[in-house]
């Protein structure tokens, strides 16, 4: 198989441009067609410059003009401003934050081609820290080299890994005029040691690092708070001489000049991750031993131990956290319960980190996460069945669906799962006996017979940092070298990600320790069992993101079924604790506080503002806001009160008339405040019943449904029609209310210095600013505004020359042409969405008989109830829908309503649409009509992708004689 990449995601096209965008007024290096419009020599006025080493990348802009623009960068994305102070003391450090799964690896290296095609930037370097995001890093690079290829005109680009036995390599990084990109671990450069900063025969007497930072690399770190987390590492980052530093994390310590943010919440509401359903294994009444977990060591005051014992109460034993130093017994601690008394005198604790643990006078030791005399081995295997069960569920609703399930295990110590012998012999810990006794026990079961192709050895395997030194027992091993079987493990769980994604490749459950926390990925996880404590609530993140990224099936398309894409999380802790500690982690990581909204938070949401679609700002927000804490909804900190519940019968906010038209929009936002949105209990997904042909006639509903198939079971095609001079016109139009392009400007400015006691001063005396008249060679125009609208040339030219423009171009070519491609795409768009022509297509339709065939999953937290469908309930996506569901069943004169299923699809130039329903009303005779359910009646007024993909949606139905209506409420049917 191989993975598909969209190259039109909404979001990830803004994260490339939060960065681009940055260059603005940066003109673009001579290209393959260029004209000269003065001698040249003009290198200066390009993305490249001339070194001593060989070819570099060069910046025109000042940073008063890069501050500027990350200005604009940040108010486009709701982002707060960076102050001056802040922006100096930056630098030129800028930071992107991506939800885990969201596709941040091809982002930034979207990025790299994007700035080499609009500002001739030739030269990157991607620091890493660890080996599992350099092998992703690769990976992705490999993988995305054809899609970036058909994107970007066979741009050459050359990619390599740094090996300190090779640092020749860094001369042809140098001189090189293609664009080269070199992956890196940071601990190949930060100590004066390495091979990186030291001088070399080989190289002329110069070091690896001398020709890196004589060209001004541009620096992209994926995971900063674990590459430059420490002084050194800094130091090192920027020895490397960067023009500037692009920081890509979902967990950043440090969002330096932070320009993009998609956040857990965001990316939940987009549907661009799964969902997490939490699981939990719990034991009760178990009090018969001396029950002890260590939870942490601390040191911050005299070295302390926190530990989890039973304690005696008036309801007998509970489990209760207590804290202990050298010499405490815990059998005062646990108010004296007898089975402590003997033997549970702390005798010592140690708290350096790695290795914490705690030493008791009968001479017991318990490591950090470790527990004793409990049922915590009782619990683990009970896990890893209900691991394994769940998996094999999820593998029979996948089976026909083309999608194989991985399921992931974390565990707490390696020998549990594979014991490592001096001997170089390798075995099986209780974990690996425990899974194959409970797969073999559950595969034979009737309903599991189906998937039963491996053998349980064959399913699983892991990768530990030790399997560097030796080979792991699930290999077959003919003729191989230790090196060689080890390395196949590790080739298929770190880099071959296809074939991991084979059906026919065995392997479905993977073991690790740590490995496999930051960096790794798999779209396919789709259950991650944790069988130790989470730590950190970094940490947490970062185990629950191998799991979040969307599946794909076997032809590499991603699969976008709400109903399959469920992340199951096993683990010991309650479904309570878990949302509550995910909480805490989304606000300490991402800045998110749930239940609390804060005054920007409707600042996207889109109305018509002087006939024109906008998003209504920071200040009409505000007002927002305002009128939702007047109204006793928000409180004056932004908390959602108890008077917000929207599931009342009749709701209102009774907001101002200016906003009520998007008063739904306003609702869905609170909403979306709320936890309980983002994580789900653990319950079994249920299949929705069709009622049969009896039921149907019954409650007079088959007739019905048959005259309403029937009128919408057709399918069509389209074509495209718009006038070129109308085009033409209305591009030259739009050309000509565009802003002024401004020419390159510099900056000089003088500052008297003064040393005194507190150090030394500088006191600005001077500031002068200078426009520079463009002298570089001119881009082919025609050729670049083909590529970014496909317009014949002869189009192109002549709204050049009519909107009497051009004198622009001569200014600032670069801010010109991309002014001019992003109003034509524009233009062409609205033409295109309006001039759509539908027709059907002839014995082609869509049948009855995949109600039947394409069964319908829900969970009882997203389905309602109702009697007047072919189902027996509808599942919802939003309280709009649910309420609107809700009221049609309550009408008399509604005789049946269908949730048209997500197979149902009218193709349109921007994509599938996928209506919400289909609905038969009894007036004087019957009406059939189609329905789309949106928060606001002025929706297809707006210019989204959506409202356009619903105006050809309604154009299709038009010629199916169906009427086709947007309802805010089941009130306007």
């Amino acid at each position: 198989m191989k993975l598909k990449f969209e190259s039109n995601q909404t979001f990830q096209r803004e994260a490339i441009d939060a960065i681009t965008d940055l260059f603005e007024g940066q003109p673009l290096q001579k290209g393959d067609f260029s004209v000269s419009i003065e001698a040249a020599g003009s290198g200066i006025f390009s993305g490249q410059v001339q070194t001593e080493f060989g070819i570099g990348n060069n910046i025109l802009l000042n940073e008063e003009a890069l501050f500027k623009n990350l200005h604009i960068v940040q108010d486009k994305n709701d982002l707060d401003r960076t102050s001056a102070g802040e922006f100096n003391s930056n630098g030129l450090n800028f930071s992107v934050e991506m939800e885990t799964g969201t596709g941040k690896t091809y982002v930034y290296l979207r990025t790299i081609f994007e700035l080499s095609r609009k500002y001739g930037f030739k030269k990157y370097i991607i620091v890493v820290p660890g080996v599992a995001i350099r092998e992703g890093t690769l990976k992705t690079i490999e993988i995305t080299k054809e899609h970036f290829r058909s994107l970007y005109n066979n741009i050459e680009l050359e990619s390599f890994v740094y090996d300190s036995k090779k640092p020749v390599r860094l001369k042809q990084f140098a001189t090189s005029n293609h664009v080269q990109i070199m992956v890196i671990n940071i601990d190949a450069f930060n100590k004066e040691t390495n091979v990186f900063n030291q001088e070399r025969n080989q190289m002329n007497g110069y070091s690896p690092k001398d020709f890196i930072n004589s060209v001004n690399p541009i620096v992209i770190i994926d995971e900063p708070q674990s590459v430059d987390k420490t002084e050194k590492a800094k130091e090192a980052i920027k020895s490397l001489n960067p023009l500037c530093i692009f920081r890509y994390s979902a967990t950043h310590a440090n969002p330096y000049n932070l320009v993009y943010r998609l956040d857990p919440v965001r990316a939940y509401q987009m549907r661009l991750v799964k969902q997490i359903v939490v699981a939990e294994a719990k034991g009760s009444e178990a009090a018969n031993d001396a029950y002890i977990k260590l939870l942490k060591t601390d040191n911050k005051k005299g070295i302390v131990a926190e530990l989890l014992i039973h304690k005696n109460t008036n309801d007998g034993p509970k489990e209760k956290k207590v804290k202990v130093k050298q010499g405490d017994s815990l059998f005062r601690k646990s108010d004296e319960r007898h089975l402590y008394k003997d033997g549970y005198e702390v005798v010592d604790i140690n708290s350096e980190p790695g290795n914490e643990f705690i030493d008791f006078s009968n001479g017991k030791r318990l490591m950090l996460g470790q527990e004793s005399g409990g049922i915590g081995e009782e619990l683990i295997e009970l896990q890893i069945r209900q691991t394994i069960q769940r998996h094999l569920d999820k593998e029979l609703l996948m089976k026909d669906k083309g999608i194989k399930v991985l399921s992931l295990f974390f565990i707490d110590t390696v020998p549990n799962y594979r014991i490592y012998g001096s001997d170089g012999v390798v075995e099986k810990g209780k974990y690996a006996i425990w899974f194959e006794k409970h797969y073999n026990e559950l595969i034979v079961l009737e309903k599991y017979k189906p998937l039963n192709k491996f053998t349980a050895e064959q399913i699983h395997n892991g990768y530990f940092s030790q399997d560097k030194r030796t080979i792991t027992p699930f290999e077959v091993v003919t003729n191989k070298t230790n090196t060689q079987a080890e390395d196949s493990t590790f080739n298929l769980i770190m880099r071959d990600k296809e074939r991991l994604l084979d059906m026919n490749e065995p392997l479905r459950f993977i073991f690790s320790h740590s490995a496999l926390k930051e960096g790794w990925d798999n779209p396919n996880v789709f259950q991650i069992c944790s069988l130790r404590e989470m730590g950190s609530s970094r940490e947490r993140r970062q185990t629950l993101g191998r799991g979040l990224r969307l599946p794909v099936n076997q032809d590499g398309d991603r699969i976008f079924d709400e109903n399959i894409n469920k992340l199951t999380v096993i683990s010991s802790e309650g479904y309570a604790d878990f949302a509550v500690g995910l909480q805490k982690e989304y606000e300490d990581d991402c800045g998110v506080t749930f239940g609390k909204v804060n005054k920007n938070a409707f600042a996207k949401l889109s109305m018509l503002i002087d006939d024109e679609e906008k998003h209504v700002g920071r200040e009409t927000s505000e007002k927002i806001w305002d009128a939702l804490k007047q109204n006793g909804f928000i409180d004056d900190k932004g908390k959602i009160t108890s008077t917000f519940d929207p599931k009342k019968e009749v709701f209102t906010l009774n907001l101002p008339p200016e906003f009520s038209n998007i008063e739904n929009e306003i609702i869905e936002t609170l909403e979306s405040y709320r936890l309980e949105r983002h994580i789900k209990q653990a319950e079994e997904p249920r299949k929705l019943r069709l009622k049969s042909n009896k039921e149907l006639r019954e409650q007079d509903l088959d007739k019905e449904f048959e005259e309403l198939w029937n009128r919408i079971k057709h399918k069509t095609t389209y074509e495209v029609v718009y006038s070129s001079d109308e085009l033409i016109a209305n591009c030259i139009k739009s050309i000509g209310k565009m802003e002024k392009i401004e020419p390159v400007s510099i900056s000089y400015r003088e500052a008297l210095l003064d040393v005194e006691m507190k150090g030394v001063t500088a006191q600005e005396t001077r500031a002068n600013y200078y426009t520079l008249k463009y002298k570089g060679a001119l881009p082919d125009i025609i050729t670049y505004l083909q590529n970014e609208t496909e317009l014949t040339r002869a189009t192109l030219v002549k709204i050049l020359t009519e909107s009497n423009s051009i004198n622009y171009f001569l200014i600032n070519p670069q801010r010109y042409m991309d002014a001019i491609a992003a109003i034509i795409r524009k233009e062409l768009y609205r033409l295109m969405v309006d001039g759509i022509k539908y027709e059907k297509i002839g014995g082609d339709e869509w049948h009855m008989r995949l109600f039947e065939d394409k069964e319908v999953m829900s969970y009882l937290s997203n389905r309602c109830e109702v009697k007047k469908s072919v189902y027996d309930a509808i599942v919802y996506e939003s309280e709009i829908e649910r309420r609107f569901a809700e009221d049609l069943d309550k009408r008399d004169d509604i005789k049946l309503f269908v949730k048209l299923p997500s197979w149902f699809e009218v193709d349109t130039p921007i994509g599938k649409y996928n209506p919400d329903w289909a609905i038969v009303k009894e007036n004087d005779s019957a009406i059939y009509l189609v329905c789309e359910t949106k928060g606001t009646r002025d929706f297809l007024k707006l210019r989204t992708s959506e409202a356009d993909k619903i105006k050809c949606g309604k154009k299709h139905f038009e010629i199916l004689n169906t009427t086709f209506k947007v309802a805010v409420s089941a009130k306007e049917i």
